[in-house]
């Protein structure tokens, strides 16, 4: 049974685009850009602002009540109602270890029945929090499990590369893969009845 490692944040749900609305946007107002210009991740030099502006914003907007009840993308959750049985899963993210547990208890209210392990790299730890993992792909590296990795990120869906993963990268406006959620589930389903 292969395993499969989900990115949460704009995979599993649809974090950047909710943020760049009911956050960004909202405190904005004069901001001209749209989600689709978005180009690149982060976003701080398309929005003319510093990297710690962008963070900051972000992390204020995932201590929201609005980003703890995020509805999970509805394709992935239908897709792991008739094909998740098939798989192993792990869902893989990288964010401020302070948001972590919020983001943990969204997957298992959601994905749970199926996604039975969770992992985190944290961005930005504090001063005296050990760093075991700098990027996802020193995560799997270590961990040493997981056959396919999805994912919107092109430096994790590169690390998974080379630690020998398949990969499925969903796009997004920042890179530049053509896979829709669709053709994600699809091939997911593919590789199910191929091993």
């Amino acid at each position: 049974m292969l395993t499969v490692v989900w990115d949460v944040d704009d995979v599993l749900n649809d974090l950047t685009y909710q943020w760049f609305v009911y956050g960004w946007l909202a405190e904005h107002s004069d901001c001209r850009i749209s989600y689709n210009e978005l180009t690149c991740n982060p976003p701080h030099d398309v929005l003319g602002v510093d990297r710690s502006e962008y963070l900051s914003s972000m992390d204020d907007f995932r201590r929201t009540e609005r980003a703890r009840n995020m509805a999970p993308n509805r394709e992935v959750l239908t897709w792991f109602h008739t094909e998740g049985h098939r798989f192993r899963h792990l869902a893989l993210t990288a964010r401020p270890l302070e948001t972590a547990p919020d983001v943990a208890h969204w997957v298992m209210r959601h994905f749970g029945s199926w996604i039975r392990s969770f992992g985190v790299v944290p961005t930005r730890a504090a001063e005296g929090v050990p760093v075991y993992d700098r990027s996802k792909g020193e995560y799997l590296a270590w961990l040493g499990r997981g056959d396919v990795l999805v994912e919107d990120s092109t430096d994790n869906v590169i690390a998974a590369e080379s630690l020998g993963l398949r990969t499925l990268q969903t796009a997004q406006p920042w890179n530049n893969s053509k896979l829709t959620m669709t053709s994600v589930l699809r091939r997911l389903t593919q590789l199910a009845g191929e091993s």
